[in-house]
């Protein structure tokens, strides 16, 4: 590891004057499961200076706010797992959280490092984006706010500039009458990375139709998005095993469309529309 410059704000303020200062010579660190494995390579580029966010208080809370739920970027997964908020309106995010690594990195982990890491595998973003997530970036010039589908360009580089730090993630909670799920596919049952994932809600209005449907798949596309093709499909229909199958599927002619058929296409394209069948399964 190559020596660095080591930094501990301990205000919004004082991270942007830093961030501003070094721009893309800087590194920010929070839970460090990401950034400390990445120091360590011999051929990754060495920051000039480490800014440990850690000690900023306003950048730690989950909270709600009217009619949204305000969750900010030093929340740990287990944070978000024990939450009666979060329980009460993102059940499918609690869930994300709950399959995120082991006890020890879901402790240190935090929401806003596996956002701004953007590894396609990342298990809390898919239903960030199912909830219509957006987040807060703050400069020394001031803030912006961005759709969470809207921020990643391909894996591991988001629209982030240099000096921006993410400040907060806005959803709005999900309607009573919503049901929501996470499933994920691993190599093995703990301490797994995704090789496929599924963020689905949906929301059945009393003569047993679906009247919303929302669906995202993650390690399925180079960034995430809705599959608003399969999402269609679901709406004015009445649920059954035949319809989620038929929506599965469309997910899956949608990734070939979008990726191609490469080596991996003969394992994904089935697995896909199973996840996306059990997904839509559970929230029923």
């Amino acid at each position: 590891m190559r020596p660095f410059e080591f930094h501990s704000p301990e205000t919004l303020d004082a991270a942007a004057a830093l961030l501003s200062q070094f721009g893309a010579d800087a590194k920010i660190i929070a839970g460090g499961t990401d950034v400390l494995i990445e120091l360590r390579k011999v051929d990754s580029k060495s920051p000039k200076a480490v800014i440990d966010i850690s000690c900023i208080p306003e950048l730690h809370e989950i909270r709600e706010e009217g009619d949204e739920v305000v969750l900010k970027p030093l929340t740990t997964h287990n944070e978000i797992l024990r939450s009666g908020i979060i329980r009460k309106h993102a059940l499918l995010l609690s869930s994300a959280a709950s399959t995120i690594g082991s006890p020890q990195i879901r402790n240190r982990g935090t929401v806003g490092g596996n956002i701004m890491n953007a590894a396609a595998c990342a298990d809390t973003v898919p239903p960030l984006i199912a909830l219509n997530a957006r987040i807060t970036l703050k400069s020394a010039s001031g803030n912006r706010v961005v759709k969470l589908e809207d921020f990643f360009v391909k894996p591991y580089v988001t629209s982030a500039k240099p000096d921006e730090i993410l400040v907060d993630i806005r959803f709005p909670k999900l309607h009573p009458s919503s049901r929501s799920a996470f499933v994920k596919l691993g190599r093995r049952n703990a301490v797994s990375i995704s090789r496929l994932s599924v963020a689905a809600i949906l929301q059945v209005d009393p003569k047993g139709v679906v009247n919303d449907a929302r669906i995202v798949p993650g390690a399925a596309f180079p960034t995430w998005q809705r599959i608003t093709e399969s999402e269609k499909l679901l709406v004015g229909r009445k649920p059954s095993r035949e319809l989620f199958a038929e929506a599965g599927s469309k997910v899956s002619e949608v990734m070939i469309s979008l990726t191609g058929r490469r080596w991996s296409t003969e394992y994904k394209e089935p697995v896909i529309a199973v996840l996306v069948r059990r997904a839509l399964e559970e929230c029923i």
